[in-house]
């Protein structure tokens, strides 16, 4: 329904973007570029601390929201239906980035089953409710969801096994949701980064990044992924390296793949797991 334009014409085409998890990592790094290029956009973060980008008055909204709990996950919802039918209001597309999740590393179900459920809830359910509570409006003024998985997404990853299945329903349900959507007023974008400068690797459980000086800057992340937006692509690999390993363990099987993973999940861990509080 609409042409490939240039990234600064894509970001030019909305007025209200609603980001999870920009506070930091890729989320933030989303936030600074989209402002950027287009200052007019207003902006609604939905994550437990405000980002630290400072925006004109009315610019940005924060929503201190705990989106890995289902009370959490509601409240938000509601808060970006009220920002959208009123501050947030406007006559272009709007933008949504589901960016917010996290991995744990280790067998499972260590370090508690409750940990692993709080994952499913974050990676998946805060996702899905929120796309679908905002699909209507959505729909009616036209615009974009962008679903952050990871090339974990690709095959099973022992030792990070739920972050990986979790991060496998986003890559599907993305693509299934472009598909149904496809030539409507909204388009759907599934991005999967590998490992990347952030702290993720910490969260998970990581005393410093597994390979070190390795990987994708939160930059490099997000340039190709709003150049695949503006391109209305409905999934990107970041890095020819991982676009490389994508293609490679999907000609072997399953069971292959899963050792060898397994294997290098292995060899890359470095230091004692760092354990949360609490």
């Amino acid at each position: 329904m609409f042409a490939a334009q240039s990234v600064p014409e894509c970001l030019n085409s909305f007025d209200s973007v609603i980001i999870t998890g920009a506070s930091s990592g890729i989320g933030e790094q989303f936030l600074n570029t989209i402002a950027n290029i287009n200052p007019n956009a207003k902006f609604f973060n939905l994550s437990r601390t405000p980002p630290s980008i400072i925006l004109p008055a009315n610019s940005l909204r924060h929503c201190s929201a705990d989106l890995s709990a289902a009370a959490g996950q509601e409240m938000a919802a509601t808060a970006v239906e009220k920002w959208l039918d009123g501050e947030g209001a406007g006559t272009k597309r709007i933008l949504l980035i589901n960016n917010s999740g996290f991995g744990r590393y280790g067998p499972f179900p260590e370090p508690d089953v409750a940990c692993a459920l709080a994952m499913v809830d974050l990676n998946m359910r805060a996702l899905v409710l929120l796309t679908g509570r905002l699909l209507p409006r959505l729909q009616a003024r036209g615009g974009a969801v962008v679903n952050i998985a990871s090339v974990a997404a690709f095959q099973p990853t022992p030792l990070l096994s739920v972050y990986g299945a979790t991060k496998a329903f986003v890559l599907n349900w993305s693509l299934g949701l472009w598909r149904e959507l496809l030539g409507s007023k909204v388009h759907v974008l599934c991005v999967c980064p590998g490992p990347t400068s952030t702290n993720f690797f910490r969260a998970a459980g990581f005393s410093e990044p597994p390979v070190p000086n390795s990987g994708q800057t939160s930059a490099q992340v997000v340039t190709e992924s709003l150049q695949a937006l503006a391109a209305r692509k409905p999934l990107v690999v970041c890095g020819w390296s991982n676009k490389l390993g994508v293609v490679v363990s999907g000609r072997l099987p399953k069971t292959w793949v899963t050792r060898i993973a397994y294997q290098m999940m292995v060899k890359l861990r470095m230091g004692p797991l760092v354990k949360k509080s609490g």
